[in-house]
């Protein structure tokens, strides 16, 4: 997910989407910890894909660009 996509979101888009990739990250987290992982990168795109929202409604918050 590029952040000029999520610009493009609305706020509740950006939460909702938000809160699916904890709850995606969360489960990837607790597989990881029982059996080995299909794609273990997905962790790490999922954590930059949440702080990337998560900067982006920052922005929106505070009117930054």
């Amino acid at each position: 997910m590029k952040a000029n996509e999520i610009r493009e979101m609305t706020g509740e888009d950006i939460t909702s989407k938000l809160a699916e990739l904890e709850k995606e990250r969360f489960n990837l987290t607790f597989q990881s910890g029982t059996r080995p992982l299909e794609n273990p990168l997905r962790l790490r795109a999922i954590r930059r894909d949440i702080a990337r929202l998560k900067t982006v409604q920052r922005e929106k918050t505070t009117g930054a660009k």
